[in-house]
């Protein structure tokens, strides 16, 4: 039974996600409510909650996680000052006349986009109102249209500066840094959100070139 419940969790929180209701409610009062739960079945200590204040208060005053909502502050200044859609008439300009070259002009301005805003949402939605009714009117394939924007747009995840990138940096330094105590190295090193944008920068340049090749190979 214990062992299903983090299952049941997850299957909750998907079905009051589908259902409309606001994500942070979703999260905060689904957790609360298998917090009780637990209490009542004797799986969890509701005295875990008195450190709920300490940890929110934690949280507002880590100076790595301020990166995130001015990310998203920069992707709707993007937005609202059609700075992404003149981009995109820029690029499809200079690479009109080639072969696939609007797909090549998506490609490239999500790749700007995602170094820009570090969010999926908003470089998804930005080349998904700009660019496919183009795509569409010059015979591009609707599996390649869509494909090419979806796949541009998620590129905002790896290339940096990127907001899971900065998440997973705040993670991954603690745990770095407790997992080399447990060993016995009482001089630990860190794992800095600058070492995780470096490692990322390679493989997101990689994957759109690859991108551009397949594009190539298709139009």
């Amino acid at each position: 039974m214990h062992a299903l419940l983090p299952l049941l969790l997850f299957f909750i929180v998907c079905v009051v996600l589908m259902a409309g209701y606001p994500v942070a409610l979703t999260l905060a009062g689904t957790a609360l409510l298998f917090a009780f739960a637990g209490e009542l079945i004797g799986f969890f200590d509701i005295t875990f909650l008195q450190a709920l204040p300490s940890r929110l208060y934690g949280i507002m005053t880590n100076t790595t996680l301020i990166a995130v909502p001015l990310f998203v502050f920069m992707g709707i200044m993007l937005e609202r000052s059609r700075v992404a859609e003149n981009l995109l008439d820029t690029m499809a300009e200079l690479f009109g006349r080639l072969r696939g070259g609007l797909g090549y002009s998506v490609a490239l301005v999500g790749m700007l986009l995602a170094a820009s805003t570090g969010i999926v949402g908003a470089t998804v939605v930005t080349m998904g109102l700009l660019s496919l009714p183009t795509m569409l009117r010059r015979d591009y394939d609707p599996r390649i249209a869509t494909g090419i924007i979806c796949a541009s747009g998620t590129l905002g995840q790896i290339i940096p500066p990127s907001i899971v990138l900065v998440l997973l940096g705040d993670v991954l330094s603690s745990a770095y840094q407790q997992a080399q105590l447990d060993m016995g190295i009482f001089s630990p090193e860190t794992v800095s959100v600058g070492d995780l944008f470096t490692g990322a920068l390679v493989p997101g340049v990689l994957l759109v070139l690859l991108y551009i090749v397949y594009l190539r190979r298709c139009c």
